[in-house]
């Protein structure tokens, strides 16, 4: 979510600073859905994505907000399809499960998507998330969207990443749980993580 402020564009911060517009950007290109555009030898493709119910926390009170037929719900649901090099990373954004799963995005090297909609369903959680992963047949997994700092909770969108990285594993995909200053380096054959950088 973008929003200008005495004459920058900012988008908006990291929950854990609450809700707030701290990151100015300069260099912005929209994407609608299946739409394609070059940026420095990338192209990067718009993918469907449907981001369902909230929930939203306010102190010791708690309600869920849902959409209704056609109102999408969230700051914003996009999911993208990246080339480079050679290489495909489709990013499924903030989505539930699409049961036609995106036929012309299956088969990519790295796939990423959210395994965090158990509590509130608006992603996917674990178990649908492997659903996906069997469609897609991508060469390695990435669980993202899930266990978020938000203002009043540390721990919105609850799943078990070490469960969904197992069964991912059983169907004989690898699967990297990634944590802050992680890498996946796309240039080697098999994709291992390292730990370069970690923070923490």
């Amino acid at each position: 979510m973008l929003r200008a402020v005495n004459g920058k564009l900012l988008a908006l911060g990291p929950r854990a600073k609450g809700v707030s517009f701290t990151t100015e950007f300069k260099n912005i290109h929209t994407l609608a859905v299946d739409e394609t555009i070059e940026i420095d030898g990338m192209a990067v493709t718009g993918v469907k994505a449907t981001h369902g119910e909230l929930l939203l926390k306010f102190g010791p009170f708690t309600t869920i907000v849902k959409p209704g037929a056609e109102e999408r719900i969230g700051w914003g649901s996009l999911g993208f399809d990246i080339n480079v090099n050679g290489r495909r990373i489709l990013n499924l954004g903030d989505t539930l499960r699409h049961r036609e799963e995106r036929e012309k995005f299956c088969g990519p090297d790295v796939l990423m998507i959210p395994i965090g909609g158990k509590v509130a369903h608006n992603t996917m959680n674990e178990a649908e998330a492997i659903q996906a992963v069997k469609t897609l047949s991508p060469k390695h997994v990435i669980p993202c969207h899930y266990n978020c700092p938000g203002l009043f909770s540390k721990n919105l969108n609850p799943a078990d990443d070490v469960m969904f990285k197992i069964k991912v594993e059983e169907l004989g995909i690898p699967c990297s749980i990634l944590h802050a200053g992680d890498e996946l380096n796309l240039c080697r054959e098999n994709l291992i993580p390292s730990q370069a950088g970690r923070t923490s």
